[in-house]
């Protein structure tokens, strides 16, 4: 009976995680763009004394907001009113099965989707006397437009499948589709769960249910349109947006609550998961980070606000018409109330997570962080090993870190593999691998702090798709 309470916690917290890197993308982001396009038009007034004509940082936000004027702009030929008529004339079992398909369509492209930013941010960042053993900054960047073109029209169709299921007659392909959230329950409750997989599965099931909120408001948005923005249409709505809410609320229970039971794992690991997560956002605003915020987010829930940022700009543009001076007025007013917003969850977001993580009394992990957490760089036992044959100095470790996608040499794939607890679910040693294994089995009853903190958020694999 404790395990609703921790979990709706857990996912409060972390749907606030998600809602803080989706209002970065709106508020920050642009600011942050302005600032990297300023500082590239008066760099002849500086002179160049740096070898970079920008930071790695303003590099990574110029392409995110290329990214997303491109995309926003090819998004513009996909027609909205035809793919809704197209989906409403099929019957309701081909759409109870397009629904699912969207689903683990979804869950697969925001896998692959992370690592195509991943490779472009650090093609674009990495140190220039490198030797180059990958394809270029241009191809890595039509990758990613192409990536996030496809998945924001992949999320219009699924909010287009839920706005037919709310406008039908007798509601029941909604009933199918909400009783789809219960057929989760068969496929995981008799599984056999760790923590660690546990943790990536709460993960999960955080970044759905947002993303999720975010289907239902563009569902909103489109039916209000349509009945020329009625306050009595919302009304209508309302008692189907509830329902919806509180399946998933209830299937998201159940499920928990019985895999905690039969794997017999206790309520407390919830305020674990959380101070774990609360760890990574309080790393991440440190001075010298490895990564950004919102990047460390998408990779530890596989959350990406990118193709739905698009889409909700896409959406919100067709569906409100601006004209005349007061409408100006209110966006910019609108946009300072989303800054706002922003920066006042971002501080009651970090003065709960160092509550937290003094709670679990990790704080000396951020001042001496586990050596799998540093991306590129082995552990400390491997380094000795390794040291002779590698040759890499502190200096190109440190250059590599500063990007979000570490590259990976041969020599450095072994100790990565051995050390990261959640891998050794995935891999099966072999050879030599054998007796590095064997002197890991000593550290197969360490505290369950420890071992979340050295699952590798520096890379989203297939683990992430329960």
């Amino acid at each position: 009976m404790r395990i609703p309470r921790e979990l709706e916690k857990l996912m409060f917290f972390g749907i606030f995680l998600c809602l803080d890197a989706f209002l970065y993308v709106f508020t920050l982001l642009p600011l942050r763009v302005f600032l990297a396009l300023f500082r590239l038009l008066t760099l002849p007034c500086y002179g160049l004394r740096d070898r970079r004509l920008l930071q790695p940082a303003q590099v990574c936000d110029i392409l995110k907001g290329v990214i997303l004027v491109i995309c926003y702009f090819m998004m513009h030929y996909v027609d909205y009113s035809m793919m809704y008529h197209l989906i409403r004339g099929q019957s309701v079992i081909k759409l109870y099965i397009i629904y699912n398909m969207l689903e683990v369509a979804d869950r697969l492209f925001s896998s692959f989707g992370q690592d195509i930013l991943d490779a472009l941010y650090w093609t674009a960042t990495e140190p220039k006397e490198r030797k180059r053993a990958h394809i270029g900054v241009i191809p890595h960047f039509f990758m990613a437009v192409l990536y996030v073109f496809l998945h924001a029209i992949l999320i219009m169709v699924q909010a287009t499948t839920l706005n037919v299921a709310f406008n039908s007659h007798n509601k029941s392909l909604l009933t199918i589709m909400m009783s789809n959230n219960f057929v989760e329950i068969k496929g995981s409750v008799f599984k056999k769960f760790e923590k660690n997989n546990l943790f990536q599965m709460s993960n999960s099931d955080i970044k759905e249910r947002f993303t999720n909120y975010v289907l239902l408001l563009i569902v909103c948005l489109r039916n209000m349109e349509q009945f020329s923005w009625n306050p009595d249409h919302l009304w209508v709505l309302f008692p189907d947006v509830c329902m919806v809410i509180a399946s998933e609320i209830a299937v998201d229970i159940v499920k928990h609550a019985f895999i905690t039971k039969f794997n017999d794992i206790t309520a407390d690991v919830y305020s674990e998961y959380r101070a774990s997560l609360a760890f990574d956002l309080v790393s991440s605003r440190q001075k010298n980070a490895y990564t950004d915020y919102s990047d460390s987010v998408a990779r530890r829930m596989g959350f990406i606000p990118l193709p739905l940022a698009v889409l909700l700009i896409r959406v919100v543009t067709s569906s409100i018409k601006v004209q005349g001076i007061l409408s100006y007025a209110c966006v910019i007013l609108f946009y300072f109330g989303l800054i706002s917003l922003k920066v006042l969850n971002s501080i009651v977001l970090l003065g709960k997570s160092c509550q937290y993580v003094k709670e679990a009394k990790m704080e000396e992990k951020l001042f001496n962080p586990p050596p799998t957490s540093m991306p590129g760089k082995p552990s400390s036992k491997s380094q000795s090993k390794c040291k002779s044959s590698q040759g890499l100095s502190m200096e190109e470790n440190l250059s590599a870190s500063v990007t979000s996608q570490p590259v990976h040499q041969k020599e450095n794939v072994i100790p990565l593999l051995v050390t990261s607890s959640s891998d050794q679910f995935l891999t099966t040693p072999d050879g030599d691998e054998k007796d590095i294994t064997q002197e890991n089995s000593e550290l197969k009853h360490r505290s369950s702090k420890k071992d979340l903190l050295e699952i590798d958020r520096f890379t989203i694999c297939g683990n992430r798709i329960d």
